[in-house]
């Protein structure tokens, strides 16, 4: 498995467990969505230690950010252009 970088792009998602839980990248916002059972067992250590590399470069890329806001604005895309509309 290679190493996550949290916020390193907008392409990057790790799967932990199979699909059990991913760990999305993105530049403004990495994304974890899923349900992580951690078994005590081989498989339960390695679902953890996965699991702990992504939060731990998440922490780490935050800590370094000096300027780091108390809010990310979160703003919908610009309009490209119109849509006629197909009901009319």
């Amino acid at each position: 498995m290679s190493e996550f970088n949290a916020f390193a792009n907008d392409d990057d998602v790790l799967n932990i467990a199979g699909d059990a839980m991913t760990v999305a990248n993105g530049q403004a916002c990495v994304t974890v969505s899923g349900t992580l059972e951690i078994t005590k067992d081989k498989r339960g250590l390695a679902a953890a230690l996965a699991l702990k590399q992504a939060l731990d470069s998440i922490v780490a890329q935050l800590q370094r950010q000096r300027d780091l806001p108390e809010h990310a604005h979160e703003e919908p895309p610009a309009p490209t252009g119109s849509v006629d509309n197909p009901f009319n």
